[in-house]
């Protein structure tokens, strides 16, 4: 069967891929203006119009911003409250690549707050697994995540840095995530957050607690993540009834 050959791809998504090929690479960041219409017409050598429609599908992904009288900007990536997602389902969402670098994983006692919120006695033995994400090269946030030990034996053995959490609770475990409880402030970041992150030491992350349920109502991870501010939007939807 035949190849898909680069003339085979339309203009206007030749033009999507280049720039998000530059944002995935960290040659533009978060609120970094990308060329204009009449730029990108002229490097690729389009029409006007298909340069706007290859930003306005951008716009769309949720990958730039369009401010009227101002230009283009790569977009902050976007935490969705109404939907129940890892980290690498994020990212997918909105065409990025998720990386993950494990910090820690280890099996620990003594944490008490995760072992409350998994609702198993205080000095539980619990698998702690501390990972930094990143969206290519970029941090993103610092994630610690605790699941109790005699419930997932040999996780610590599986490839946790390359695999969703969650799929591996899915497909090794058998179990099905349903829904999770949040708590959601801001914090100071310590020295060695800050230095993970790329940020200075007591600049202000974002910090989400999540106990995460199956769909027996059982606590199954709790998660504690500390979240780079500049590189975040809160979308958060809200239904009457």
């Amino acid at each position: 069967m035949p190849q898909n050959t680069v003339s085979d791809t339309p203009a206007y998504r030749r033009i999507q891929l280049a720039l998000q090929k530059r944002i995935e690479a960290g040659e533009l960041q978060p609120g970094d203006a990308v060329p204009s219409e009449r730029e990108l017409a002229r490097n690729y050598e389009v029409s006007l119009m298909t340069a706007r429609h290859a930003l306005a599908e951008m716009e769309r992904e949720g990958l730039v911003d369009r401010r009227r009288g101002a230009g283009t900007f790569v977009a902050l990536p976007k935490i969705h409250f109404n939907r129940l997602a890892s980290f690498t389902e994020q990212m997918a969402s909105r065409g990025l690549p998720a990386r993950s670098r494990i910090l820690c994983a280890s099996v620990v006692e003594g944490e008490q707050e995760a072992a409350a919120r998994l609702s198993v006695p205080p000095h539980s033995r619990l698998v702690k697994i501390e990972r930094l994400r990143q969206s290519g090269e970029q941090p993103f946030a610092v994630e610690s995540c605790y699941l109790p030990a005699e419930e997932f034996v040999g996780l610590l053995s599986l490839p946790l840095e390359r695999r969703s959490l969650f799929s591996t609770l899915e497909r090794d475990y058998g179990i099905e995530l349903a829904y999770s409880d949040e708590e959601v402030d801001a914090t100071a970041a310590s020295a060695r957050t800050a230095e993970l992150l790329t940020i200075h030491a007591g600049s202000p992350v974002l910090r989400i607690r999540q106990a995460i349920f199956s769909t027996q109502s059982k606590p199954t991870v709790y998660v504690i993540g500390l979240y780079r501010c500049d590189r975040h939007t809160l979308m958060i939807r809200r239904f009457r009834r």
